[in-house]
């Protein structure tokens, strides 16, 4: 009997006050006064910082030019993609009224570009895309072989449509002498992108690392010659193909091009005056869609999207609605308390 007590007691926490929960606690205990300075507080914070989004994002430089009427000729010519080879251009004049300082990037905007279709996100192949395995064009259907079985790099319906304008900016410099805008086309992608999700098949020669496979239908050249400029802007890491291929959740977008080369006329930004944009047409009319080009300048907010700033605003509106509901509540309910008191 003894040695079952003696077991007992060891199996018994120590006596401390953390095991025997014997610790300090406090209890809060909120205030009507508490809580109204926090919802007000709360809500000040809020109103304050969806104006400065607000301020942010108009103070943003921005014009956008659409393209898809005037150049409609080509945008037919190239709904058949036989006649992807066949060169067809166009020029659309606009004028600048305001200087844009600082840096400024080039976007091409699509309307009715559905990339958000379950079937077209999962027509890709991320194992062929990592370099992996250039034959694996199982998920990638209808476009993974071509008519003769020779699989398609890169495969998949996110491939195929790429967006393949070619747009060239020109400053028309005293209304006569047009001078191409230097643009870059590095660092427009997300650093994973580029460096994660994208690899090129492990190869000295990067024609012959594709040996075995084919372009997509719709492509004029193939993979390895996407940029006959850069030789490291091809393959899978084109910089213009990781772009596209991060797709949009809703079917009007903007996704970058190009950004301003800040040099010789260009150091401070681009200056007010008239432009042209020389444009290799990419079709739109057979989804009955619009495109443009967007020429935009950027903040320590981002964009010139409304939409953080807004919702800031509306929840610090909401939030002071529900402070002075409550604060109206307690005052009556205090009011009623001291007349049962005096009664």
């Amino acid at each position: 009997m003894k040695r079952i007590s003696e077991d007992y007691q060891s199996r018994l926490p120590d006596n401390t006050a953390l095991k025997q929960q014997q610790l300090p606690a406090y209890r809060l205990q909120l205030s009507a006064t508490g809580v109204l300075s926090g919802f007000f507080a709360a809500g000040a914070f809020c109103l304050g910082m969806g104006i400065i989004l607000i301020l942010s994002a108009k103070s943003i430089k921005e014009i956008e030019v659409k393209y898809t009427k005037i150049c409609a000729n080509c945008a037919e010519l190239r709904e058949d993609a036989t006649n992807f080879d066949k060169e067809c251009t166009c020029s659309i004049p606009f004028y600048l009224s305001e200087t844009m300082k600082g840096n400024v990037y080039m976007y091409y905007k699509l309307y009715g570009f559905y990339q958000n279709l379950y079937q077209y996100i999962l027509s890709r192949s991320n194992s062929q895309l990592l370099g992996t395995d250039l034959k694996d064009v199982g998920n990638c259907a209808p476009f993974s072989n071509s008519h003769d079985g020779t699989p398609i790099a890169p495969c998949g319906a996110i491939a195929n449509s790429i967006f393949n304008d070619t747009i060239i900016l020109s400053y028309n410099l005293n209304s006569s002498i047009p001078i191409e805008v230097p643009m870059l086309k590095s660092k427009i992608t997300w650093w994973t992108d580029k460096y994660v999700k994208f690899q090129n098949p492990s190869s000295i020669n990067l024609s012959s690392a594709f040996a075995g496979t084919t372009k997509p239908p719709y492509w004029s050249k193939p993979v390895y010659e996407l940029d006959e400029e850069d030789p490291g802007n091809n393959g899978f890491l084109n910089d213009d193909f990781i772009v596209w291929m991060r797709t949009a959740a809703f079917p009007t977008f903007k996704k970058l091009y190009r950004r301003l080369n800040r040099i010789q006329y260009f150091i401070e930004g681009l200056p007010a005056g008239n432009y042209s944009l020389l444009i290799f047409d990419f079709p739109v009319t057979r989804f009955k869609g619009e495109k443009s080009v967007v020429l935009s300048t950027l903040t320590w907010s981002g964009g010139s999207s409304l939409f953080l700033g807004l919702a800031y605003t509306v929840t610090g509106a909401v939030t002071w609605l529900a402070a002075f509901s409550m604060m109206a509540i307690h005052l009556m309910l205090k009011k009623k308390k001291m007349l049962f008191i005096q009664d």
